[in-house]
């Protein structure tokens, strides 16, 4: 693999970077978690825009996609811990990443399903992904061992993730789709709606909209932020107040788009973007 730039050079042990991943711009929302709760920590963000969505892929596919994007946050970037923002590849490598790489790696899956458990008042509760994420049985598992008798409803909307890539998350047609897609779930009486997809929270308003107004939405990004900074807590390496926390952003795809796009649902701070090619 080839990148733009040299990278990590020059990393203090406690001040290495955090590496965060997706298929494109959902792990967004979950960095703006991390860099909001841990402000002295750097992060280090690749957004595989070049093989995006990972949605429709078969999972050995997309473990292989996961699989190569830790190894270069490692080798490459010299990250002190993985945070893989993307469900469907937690769903399809996570257990396999968390063996082989030589650092902590956390996914989300686990942190939505305990924010989904404690936020249901009526037990009866929906999870929406990608195709990918809901074939895997990966939240199903999780939800059945967070809580054996709640009752869980899940829905997969193809369509969602390319809207958002596009920035089209207030138009009509995203509207009419979410309408077609969430009926299911609107009409069993669900008090709680995990968006176990990292882009799904940047159309929350349209999906609160057609899911009505006693039904909450949970994202999983800030538990999963809660369970970065406990991890580091625990294992001591917090970066020191007052370290170096300006953050890197990689793309696999056109990196000007990557950046326009980002700068849009994460903020100014994504600023330059590097490219990184596959061999």
């Amino acid at each position: 693999m080839i990148v733009g730039s040299s990278v990590g050079a020059t990393n203090t042990a406690l001040g290495r970077p955090i590496g965060v991943f997706d298929s494109g711009f959902g792990g967004l929302s979950v960095l703006r978690a991390l860099v909001d709760l841990l402000p002295h920590e750097r992060f280090a963000y690749l957004g595989d825009t070049e093989r995006y969505p990972y949605g429709p892929r078969p999972l050995s596919e997309v473990a292989g996609f996961a699989m190569e994007i830790a190894r270069f946050l490692v080798e490459e970037v010299d990250v002190k811990m993985i945070v893989v923002a993307c469900n469907t590849a937690s769903a399809a490598a996570l257990d396999q990443l968390v063996a082989e790489m030589p650092v902590p790696v956390l996914g989300v899956i686990d942190p939505g399903v305990r924010a989904m458990v404690d936020a249901t008042e009526n037990g009866r509760v929906g999870v929406i992904g990608t195709t990918g994420t809901i074939a895997s049985g990966a939240y199903q598992r999780a939800a059945s061992s967070a809580a054996p008798d709640m009752e869980l409803h899940c829905a997969a909307c193809p369509g969602f993730v390319e809207f958002v890539e596009r920035g089209e998350t207030g138009s009509d047609q995203v509207h009419v789709l979410a309408e077609r897609l969430l009926s299911p779930l609107s009409d069993v009486g669900i008090d709680t709606l995990l968006l176990a997809c990292t882009h799904y929270p940047f159309l929350a308003r349209t999906i609160g909209d057609v899911m009505g107004k006693d039904v909450l939405l949970v994202s999983s990004a800030d538990e999963t932020a809660f369970e970065v900074k406990r991890v580091l807590e625990d294992s001591r390496a917090c970066a020191p107040v007052g370290s170096d926390c300006s953050h890197m952003f990689f793309s696999s795809g056109d990196v000007e788009w990557f950046r326009e796009t980002g700068r849009r649902l994460f903020g100014p701070e994504l600023d330059k973007v590097v490219q990184v090619v596959w061999e």
